[in-house]
């Protein structure tokens, strides 16, 4: 996986960004950033929100050349996109346990299936009231994701979630304790 080019598709972001905006989300954790396609969408989405400062996404990455490709993108992307962007690299397990926000307004889980339950335990207990977890791929992954989607879909859990219909199935969860 350390060299597939990986991004959520364009209609995703657009969808992620339009969130965001719309939410006036200003604190943002992205697990998996991958290449940092996404990260872009949602720095500018807080950046626009927050011009004023304060806007912030926390993107973690294990792979140091996605980290490197990522950092470029980034990059020419423009300082709106960078000013944001706090990249942690390395095992999340490590790199999430301390120093996060007291309020996240989103998380997005775009990562290895077996770590999005991990990481999702790492990040609730700073998850505001109303937050928005994006999930990708659960429906092409849905077996792979079962931990995660125990969470996110049970009945009496904080969490109400929908499956929406885009490529590969794509979960919204908002966190409602």
């Amino acid at each position: 996986m350390a060299d597939k080019f990986i991004a959520l598709e364009q209609d995703k972001c657009l969808f992620v960004y339009n969130l965001l905006r719309a939410n006036n989300a200003k604190t943002v954790v992205e697990i998996g950033t991958s290449f940092g396609v996404s990260t872009v969408y949602l720095a500018l989405a807080v950046g626009q929100n927050h011009p004023g400062g304060g806007a912030k996404v926390i993107a973690t990455e294990y792979e140091k050349e996605k980290v490197k490709a990522a950092r470029g993108h980034w990059e020419e992307a423009g300082e709106d996109v960078v000013k944001v962007i706090e990249l942690r690299e390395g095992d999340l397990r490590e790199t999430l346990k301390d120093g996060l926000p007291d309020e996240i307004d989103f998380l997005l889980l775009d990562i290895w299936a077996p770590m999005a339950a991990p990481a999702l335990e790492l990040v609730k207990g700073k998850l505001k009231k109303g937050a928005i977890i994006i999930t990708d791929n659960t429906i092409t992954a849905e077996a792979r994701y079962k931990d995660l989607l125990a969470v996110l879909r049970d009945p009496k859990g904080a969490f109400r979630s929908v499956t929406l219909p885009y490529k590969g199935g794509m979960e919204m969860s908002v966190y409602l304790p």
